[in-house]
């Protein structure tokens, strides 16, 4: 292998690096699992797998006269089928919230980087490193002041003889800026308690807590919960 060939090897290998370290930060800094180390990793190994097909030439030779072609493709396509699990692997399910989502998305495009690294594709590479920084940092602030639905899983529990009817819960919580959705009927402690659960819809987060407060102070309320539905 001539010194040239070693010297792109080094200068691919540490724009892998640094791309895979940069977004990996991002990451870590808002302490997700899958972070600094995960997202440099991946972006590495997809760059060397890359320069297996790359320079196949310096490690595959030809027996006889027979020409074999090497298609870089198909190391591609494997390494994006390999970091599928590697994605899955960071999404988790609590409730009905899934988290993780767009950290596993984060390793993909990462692993894409490292293979456009891997082969020289310089600026397509280094765009899309700007894109994904771009998108992990700025999209969450513009993210922040879109107008979302919030929704929450409520459930709220009453004695049996002083349940609120279902009229007076949906005017109540409408009144707090709520809509209903999914609404059903428990009766719990072997039929000691009735229990309403549904999923509550709202434009304006900061009505859970003043909701909450009520419900508190709700003398016929025995028991409630409130749990943000989100990823």
């Amino acid at each position: 292998m001539l010194n040239s060939d070693l010297i792109d090897i080094l200068i691919r290998l540490g724009a892998a690096l640094a791309a895979g370290g940069m977004i990996g930060l991002e990451r870590s800094y808002h302490g997700r699992p899958a972070g600094f180390r995960t997202h440099t990793l991946v972006c590495l190994s997809s760059a060397l797998l890359m320069l297996v097909t790359v320079y196949e030439s310096q490690w595959f030779i030809p027996h006889g006269t027979s020409r074999v072609v090497v298609d870089p493709t198909r190391m591609a396509q494997g390494i994006m089928t390999g970091i599928g699990f590697l994605g899955a692997g960071v999404i988790m399910k609590e409730g009905l919230a899934v988290r993780g989502l767009t950290t596993a998305a984060s390793i993909w495009v990462t692993s894409a980087i490292g293979i456009l690294f891997g082969i020289g594709f310089w600026i397509p590479a280094m765009l899309a490193v700007a894109a994904t920084l771009g998108t992990l940092s700025s999209f969450r602030w513009i993210e922040s002041r879109m107008p979302t639905e919030f929704y929450a899983q409520f459930r709220v529990q009453f004695r049996r003889a002083d349940a609120m009817p279902e009229k007076a819960l949906r005017e109540l919580v409408k009144q707090y800026g709520f809509s209903v959705a999914n609404l059903n009927y428990v009766l719990t402690k072997d039929g000691e308690r009735f229990e309403y659960r549904m999923v509550l819809r709202t434009l304006d987060q900061s009505n859970t807590p003043r909701l909450a407060d009520h419900l508190g102070k709700e003398p016929a309320v025995v028991e409630f919960r409130i749990a943000p539905i989100g990823s």
